[in-house]
Formats: structure tokens, C-alpha cells, sequence
């Protein structure tokens, strides 16, 4: 069977060009699809592409490319991208993954998406600091070279800001998986667990049951961690990520990995962190980031992710320009473990099948699913339902909306749906 084709979201989407750009984008498609036509009837005759050797056949490369590496140029519209209007400052944003455009799990360096309560900084590591204080026989000190000679471990796990899918919980609010699930990451994070340092300045860990961590940017972001999660050896000061030094924007040289939370409590340019014995009750935990509920009450220190999913192909934006065979694929995860089945639904939600997970299969990580399927040109809806470890069913619109309402920001875990239409035109829509 031949695969079908499909035309990747039109990633600059929002740009001023909007719904008519959009659809002059599509005509050209669909020009492009008969001219591919002609190119398959050409292919009976021989593939030029294949009898006319290219110039990279028959010359002399480029010589050796020194210093940092960089993607094709024929790469360059995978990027992050930001929210026109989502806040007003610049310095206090975000910066959306390109999840539709990526494989495996992984999140390239260059591509995690990126929060900022104040903008970012490149901070000097030789006079950056880490300190730890509170309740400790020790309060201690340590140099960026001192955290690096220690014993350190590298794990791979998502973050995903708490507020990720936050502009859906009324209604469709954004066209593609880029700007609505597009704040999460995956990474490999290296780093020294915290409860090591904690153990090196005689942490109390019988009274002290709460940290606070501080990070050392102009936003005086502070967060508390339940001792549970660092004894648990799970919490890393980590300075590493994907093999090399965390990028500025993520917290060079220093930031806090706490897997499973919400990105806020993974506090960046981490200066400082003080063992006490209660919540800190900071302006970042009851004030901010916190869950809106229907009888007009807030939900506070509400850190875990639950689990969830998303189709990133195909997805809003895209454009299936044949019948027949595509694989649909997403991603999976899950706060509280591992996830353990992904149903993929091409009805609405009426039947459902059992996606095949890709491994690696790790805690607290990214998940890869797929899932065969044949398009007949009807019109259809697509979604991916996350099943994890504890047996925790990621809830369909309906269902969040009954315990949570509509005017919530933050942990919005709900069935993402994809309209196919009949001319192939993948949108948000919403179901239940």
C-alpha cells in the first residue's frame, strides 16, 4: 500500500498573513499534489532524480564544519515559536516546542520550550553559587567546579509548564499541537540528587519535611519541594542536559529537576535551597499557579502532571493530501510513573485501539506511541487516550470539565481531538 502523503503544519500559522494565507497555502498544496501527480507519471519514464546525478553526487563537499553544529538549511522553519498577544512583556512569555515536527522522544537542546518570568541570563559559572541553609547541622557553599566533581547521574525526563493546554479549557483557541501542547520537553538531565547535598550539611530530615528552592534571577522565583520527592532520590541539581551544559534560557548553569511537577517547581539559575518544617506558601504557590475551581474556590500546591497524551501526526495545520495509509503518532506521559497503554480513536471516541509504544518506556519520560491507519477520505476525528501505571484514565473534555470547569489556566490533561475534513485540512476541534 502506498503511503499518503502529508503536508506538515504551517508552522508560522499565526503570522499576520492568517486564515487567508492559510488558504492560499492550501491551493498551492493542492497545485503541488498535481504537480507530484506528474511527477509519478514521469517516474514511469525513469526518476530524473535518480538517472541525473546531483551536483552532491559529482563535486567536492564543503570542507570540515568547525565549532557548533547546526540543523539543514532545509530545516530552518523547525523552530520554537511564541504566542502573539499571550503576555505583554517579552521577558515574561513563552516560546512553544515544535512537537509536530519532532521524533523519538527527545527535545533537541535548541528546541525546548522556553518560560521566562523576567527574561533570561547567561550567567558566569565561575561566580555562581549554591548554597544550602535551614535546618542543617552545616549550612553549605558550593562552587559550580565542586557540584561537578561529585558523583552525578543522568536521567531522562519531560517537563511541561503547569499551564501547558491552558488556552483550551473554554473552547478551540489555537490551530496547531505546536501552540497547544507545545510547552513540554524531554531531555536527559545530568546532575548531582539533592538529597546528597541535603546528607553533606546534615539535612534534619526528620523535622525538616519541606525545601524551599530559590533561583537566582530577577523573578525571585521560589518554590517548595516535599522532602518525600527528595529522598526519594529523584530530585537532581542538574547542570547537564542532553550531553552538554544546559542552555542559558533553561537555567544555566544551574536549575532544579524535579520529575513528575509542573516546569515552575523546576526552579532555573538555582542559587539556594533551605530545609524547613512547612510549606513556604510562596507567591508562586498561592497566588500563582494555582487551579481555578467551579465554585469560584482556588486549588493550591497542585504540582503533579497527570497523565495525558497528544497526536503531534497528524495534527492541526496539516494536510493529508492522499487516501490511504498514514501512521499516526504521538506522545504520551505521565507525573505519577510510567505510562502503560495509549488507545488511539479515529471516530470521535466511539471505538478505540491499542497504539504500540515505542521504547524505551521510562518513569516521569516522554512516551512515543503509533498507530496504523487508512484514510478513505472521509471525514474523521482523531485522538489518543493515556492510560500510566496507577491505572489513571486521562479524562475526555467532558469528563475534566464536570470536576473542574471551563475557567481554570493550569493542568488541563484532557483528550486532544483533530478534525480531519473530507479535503484533508486537519484542525483543533473539541469533543465531549
Amino acid at each position: 500500500m502506498i503511503p499518503g502523503r502529508l503536508r506538515k503544519a504551517p508552522e508560522n500559522f499565526l503570522a499576520p498573513q492568517g486564515r487567508r494565507g492559510f488558504l492560499r497555502g492550501a491551493l498551492a498544496a493542492a497545485a503541488s499534489g498535481m504537480a507530484v501527480a506528474g511527477a509519478r507519471a514521469q517516474v514511469a519514464d525513469g526518476d530524473p532524480n535518480i538517472l541525473n546525478l546531483p551536483t552532491h553526487s559529482t563535486g567536492l563537499g564543503q570542507p570540515l564544519a568547525e565549532g557548533y553544529g547546526k540543523p539543514s538549511q532545509f530545516e530552518g522553519n523547525v523552530q520554537r515559536r511564541r504566542s502573539p498577544g499571550l503576555t505583554q512583556t517579552t521577558q515574561a512569555s513563552v516560546s512553544f516546542a515544535p512537537l509536530q515536527s519532532m521524533f523519538g522522544i527527545v527535545t533537541p537542546s535548541g528546541l525546548h520550550f522556553e518560560r521566562h518570568h523576567q527574561g533570561w541570563w547567561d550567567v558566569d559559572p565561575s561566580k555562581h553559587r549554591f548554597m544550602i541553609n535551614g535546618l542543617v547541622k552545616s549550612p553549605k557553599v558550593f562552587t559550580m567546579d565542586e557540584l561537578m566533581r561529585l558523583p552525578a547521574v543522568s536521567r531522562f525526563h519531560f517537563i511541561e509548564c503547569g499551564a501547558n493546554t491552558g488556552m483550551e479549557w473554554g473552547n478551540v483557541a489555537v490551530p496547531t499541537c505546536q501552540y497547544t501542547h507545545g510547552m513540554l520537553s524531554c531531555s536527559e538531565f545530568t546532575g548531582v540528587p539533592l538529597v546528597t547535598l541535603l546528607e553533606m550539611a546534615g539535612a534534619d530530615f526528620s523535622k525538616g519535611q519541606f525545601v524551599l528552592a530559590e533561583g537566582a534571577d530577577g523573578s525571585s522565583m521560589t518554590r517548595t519541594i516535599p522532602m518525600s520527592m527528595i529522598r526519594s532520590g529523584e530530585v537532581l541539581v542538574a547542570y547537564g542536559q542532553n550531553g552538554e551544559m544546559l542552555r542559558p534560557e533553561n537555567g544555566y548553569p544551574l536549575r532544579l529537576v524535579v520529575p513528575g511537577v509542573q516546569g515552575v517547581s523546576w526552579v532555573k539559575y538555582l542559587r539556594r535551597v533551605e530545609v524547613g518544617d512547612q510549606p513556604y506558601a510562596t507567591k508562586d504557590e498561592t497566588v500563582h499557579y494555582v487551579d481555578l475551581m467551579p465554585d469560584g474556590m482556588h486549588r493550591q500546591y497542585t504540582s503533579i502532571q497527570e497523565c495525558k497524551s497528544v497526536v503531534t501526526t497528524p495534527s492541526g495545520g496539516q494536510m493529508l493530501l492522499d487516501r490511504g495509509f498514514y501512521s499516526i503518532t504521538g506522545l504520551a506521559w505521565s507525573g505519577r510513573g510510567k505510562v502503560r497503554r495509549v488507545d488511539v480513536s479515529v471516530d470521535g471516541g466511539r471505538n478505540w485501539r491499542a497504539a504500540k509504544l515505542e521504547t524505551p518506556v521510562l518513569s516521569k519520560c516522554l512516551t512515543r506511541f503509533s498507530c496504523d491507519w487508512v484514510w478513505d477520505g472521509q471525514p474523521a476525528i482523531i485522538q489518543s487516550r493515556a492510560v500510566d501505571e496507577t491505572g489513571y484514565v486521562q479524562p475526555n473534555y467532558r469528563q475534566l470539565r464536570a470536576v473542574r470547569g471551563k475557567g481554570s489556566i493550569y493542568h488541563n490533561n484532557a483528550i486532544q481531538s483533530w478534525g480531519v475534513e473530507a479535503n484533508g485540512e486537519v484542525k483543533n476541534v473539541q469533543v465531549g
